[in-house]
């Protein structure tokens, strides 16, 4: 009796079970498995039209166009005249043979590209020939295509999901095409829109038998959703144009907003270059190019030092931290002495000799001596250098210099802005201000991307706040932008203190380093830089030509746009850097330029030479390093 009892219990408990089990797989689970990668059901994919960008004036910068894919699923595939398909395809049996095991390897069961990308023309006659070949079928895909020629590193790319990357997807299948970098990439959850899904029943013979539980799992796709960037295509344009012949980075900001204008690096490229079936061997082409590096934005990712524009800041934070006031004068001859060797002196070339030098004449003049007693008195005013840096950095930080803006493109470098902690582990000796009082004058260890000195100087246009840059004004839909970009930041220096410097700025157009580059009828405000520019050529350090630099905002008393521009071995701010900015502002606000003499010396300016003479000079010492 107890025997039959235990007997019965256990198979009631075994009962339960197994019922608890299936039921958990077919009810709870059951909506949740992914049934693409199911062997028993078919999935055919209907791919949405990715979403449209356009300019801040309406103007169409990135469409779509139909590109055809040859899909093959490797266990529908019966024997077959392997010679007649690859004449069919256009491609060798070798050729064959890789794309079809690749395509096992992946999934014998799921659908792959097997080639990528016909041609319109071969389409046709193709749709009339594949139907013989069981496990191949035609695919619609949508590829980009660029009306204008221009922004490439603002719009970015789309390119293939890898293998890898699809196996660990619930979403991309290996082949499809996904955002890989610019706004293609940081809004591609907005651009591809949602891929639309018919699910279809398989029988052991691998038969379709119907559709699957009568279609109550199948999508239709959803377009992706247009783009408005907050560039001004326009301007982008002229932007590149100007940079012809040279290397360098344009960032162009709406200081009331932080929307970008203009995000120009140089050189650049055609992005419908990477588009279709010639991407593959022109991205080897572009990112294998280490001398110009066309796919490198000079705007987010080249670090400078920013040299005289930076003396703005160290001015300011000098206001702020009470060391000086509007009328504290300096004496300059020439320079500024540190120390009693002879190389502890800082030149200087503002030819103000005899009197005492002031904060507005100083920036407007570019003292270098006025701006080292400054910073001197920031970091003596504390009781050791450490805690004096560390103030000076933090008020520099708070102008968005040192760390990423949080921009919303995903490429871009911190820059530097030493702090105390870093000369404390740079030096084994007591230290002090005059140990790094280049940092007062924009060298030293001081290092800005462009966009982070546009920035800086959009944050002094406002009188001490900013928002953050970004390139994206508008999603379809309604789609709030996220807070980052609608929040404002305020720097640690007071309001009170920017009018000194903005008039200051606007003087330099008027008697000081940039009273070339005036446009008659706009109150522009500005600072030109010049920084030196190093390399060591067998072991010894041989000075290059000069970088120019050039930071303004206009118009003075509404801002409507700040500029700041890097030319690479461009020699003084005020000869190319200060024109081109200046052309750049009178195209903006005017909508023309009526200065063509300087516009047509800037665009037929080339830099060639001087970039060709350099790199002569490094293969000169790479090849002087081999032979040691």
């Amino acid at each position: 009796m107890k025997r039959s009892f235990l007997l019965l219990f256990l198979i009631t408990l075994i009962g339960i079970i197994y019922i608890s089990r299936l039921f958990h797989l077919q009810i709870v689970k059951g909506s949740e498995n992914n049934l693409t990668h199911s062997a028993t059901i078919k999935v055919e994919y209907d791919y949405p039209s990715r979403g449209y960008i356009y300019d801040r004036n309406g103007k169409l910068l990135v469409a779509n166009q139909l590109s055809y894919d040859v899909m093959i699923v490797p266990k529908e595939v019966e024997p077959l005249d392997t010679l007649e398909f690859c004449n069919l395809l256009k491609i060798d049996k070798d050729d064959f043979k890789k794309r079809f095991q690749k395509a096992e390897n992946y999934a014998r069961w799921l659908p792959s590209v097997f080639l990528k990308q016909l041609a319109k023309e071969d389409y046709a006659y193709l749709q009339e020939k594949l139907p013989k070949y069981k496990g191949f079928y035609v695919q619609k895909r949508i590829i980009r295509n660029y009306p204008v020629k221009s922004a490439a590193n603002v719009l970015g790319y789309i390119s293939e999901v890898s293998e890898y990357k699809a196996k660990q997807s619930d979403y991309y299948e290996q082949g499809e095409l996904i955002g890989a970098w610019g706004v293609e990439k940081q809004y591609e959850n907005y651009l591809r829109g949602i891929k639309g899904k018919k699910r279809f029943k398989r029988n052991n013979l691998n038969e379709i038998t119907g559709s699957y539980k009568d279609g109550i799992y199948d999508t239709l796709a959803v377009p992706g959703k247009d783009l408005t960037l907050t560039i001004d295509s326009e301007l982008q344009q002229y932007g590149e144009l100007l940079m012809k012949g040279k290397r360098g980075g344009i960032v162009a900001l709406e200081p009331q907003t932080g929307e970008i204008l203009a995000l120009v690096t140089a050189p650049s490229y055609d992005p419908n270059l990477l588009v279709g079936r010639k991407r593959s061997p022109n991205s080897v082409k572009l990112f294998n190019d280490t001398i110009n590096m066309p796919t490198f934005d000079r705007g987010l990712q080249a670090s400078y030092a920013p040299g005289s524009p930076f003396k703005i800041l160290t001015g300011l934070i000098g206001l702020q931290e009470g060391v000086i006031d509007e009328n504290s004068g300096f004496f300059c001859n020439h320079g500024y002495r540190y120390g009693r060797r002879p190389n502890e002196f800082m030149g200087c070339h503002c030819n103000i000799v005899g009197r005492p030098v002031r904060l507005k004449t100083a920036i407007a003049k570019s003292c270098n001596t006025y701006f080292a007693n400054t910073y001197r008195k920031i970091v003596d005013k504390y009781k050791n250098a450490t805690i004096g840096t560390d103030a000076w950095s933090e008020h520099a930080k708070s102008f968005g210099l040192g760390n990423y803006l949080g921009y919303d493109l995903p490429s871009g470098q911190k820059g530097r802005i030493p702090d105390g902690k870093f000369y404390d582990r740079s030096y084994d000796f007591r230290w002090g201000a005059t140990t790094t009082i280049s940092n007062s004058i924009g060298q030293g260890e001081v290092e800005t991307t462009p966009i982070q000195l546009a920035n800086m100087t959009a944050a002094i246009a406002n009188k001490g706040y900013y928002y953050t840059p970004h390139i994206v004004k508008k999603i379809a839909g309604n789609v709030r932008l996220d807070s980052t970009y609608t929040t404002r930041r305020n720097t640690t220096v007071a309001p009170q203190h920017f009018p000194i410097a903005i008039e200051a700025m606007h003087e330099s157009f008027i008697k000081g380093t940039a009273r070339r580059s005036r446009v008659e009828g706009i109150k522009m405000c500005g600072k030109t830089g010049t920084v030196e520019n190093f390399i060591r050529v067998n072991g010894k350090k041989v000075q290059l030509i000069d970088h120019s630099i050039f930071v303004a905002f206009a118009p003075k008393d509404d801002p409507k746009i700040a500029i700041a521009i890097f030319v690479e071995n461009g020699g003084y701010g005020a000869t190319i850097a200060a024109p081109i900015t200046s052309l750049l502002i009178e195209k903006y606000l005017k909508g023309e330029v009526t200065r063509k003499h300087v516009e047509d010396r800037m665009i037929n300016l080339s830099l060639q030479e001087r970039y060709d003479n350099q790199l002569l000079i490094q293969k000169t010492d790479t090849i002087a390093t081999r032979t040691k």
